[in-house]
């Protein structure tokens, strides 16, 4: 079985989705991005694995479930963050950042074999699920992130590797407050979309 990675930073006012500020204030885009990390922490717990990590900037808070291991981001920018991440695993390992809380653990329940890769587009063009059979920081280390390229030159970068690279569909991250809607949307029942409509009045 795979090994799960979340990559996230605590959800503080100031620190996390600053561009839903404003409409919302920084107090409310926190917790906003608090419930999208634990909807997002709820799919991977329902996921099948072999281990459960969050690799976090910042402190753990009530909204941890059981079950996950906590280790610290290491410095540096996030190519270098995120093949820390997978240097410390062993075998299969998926990653998923916080910002797509519509993700379920079906999506998430990807087999991985020798020499394959998984990789999730997102709208904005860059991905919010990246999946490798066997370590391999170098893969992440030194791409371009945060771009309308970022996904392109990851995917490239795979099958310049040699890895066949399955695709997972295309999903939208939160980024701004239309994001925000949309995704509401496609989770209704989630905490997010319920935290959306209690900070908008709407239920």
């Amino acid at each position: 079985m795979n090994t799960l990675l979340v990559i996230a930073k605590e959800p503080l006012p100031g620190r996390v989705k600053t561009r839903l500020t404003p409409p919302f204030t920084p107090a409310q885009a926190a917790r906003l991005a608090e419930a999208a990390l634990a909807d997002t922490l709820d799919a991977v717990a329902a996921t099948p694995a072999a281990r459960r990590v969050l690799v976090l900037d910042g402190e753990p808070g009530p909204w941890l479930p059981p079950g996950f291991e906590v280790v610290p981001q290491c410095a540096g920018g996030l190519d270098a963050r995120l093949a820390a991440a997978f240097a410390a695993c062993t075998g299969p390992s998926v990653l998923v950042g916080m910002d797509t809380p519509q993700i379920t653990p079906e999506l998430l329940d990807v087999r991985l074999a020798p020499g394959e890769a998984c990789f999730g587009p997102a709208e904005d063009g860059g991905f919010w699920l990246l999946g490798l059979a066997e370590p391999a920081p170098d893969l992440v280390r030194g791409v371009p992130m945060s771009t309308p390229g970022t996904g392109a030159a990851q995917r490239t970068r795979l099958l310049e590797a040699g890895l066949h690279v399955r695709d997972l569909p295309r999903l939208r991250d939160v980024d701004t407050p239309a994001d925000a809607t949309a995704v509401a949307a496609l989770a209704p029942r989630g905490r997010f979309a319920r935290e959306l409509r209690t900070i908008r009045g709407t239920g």
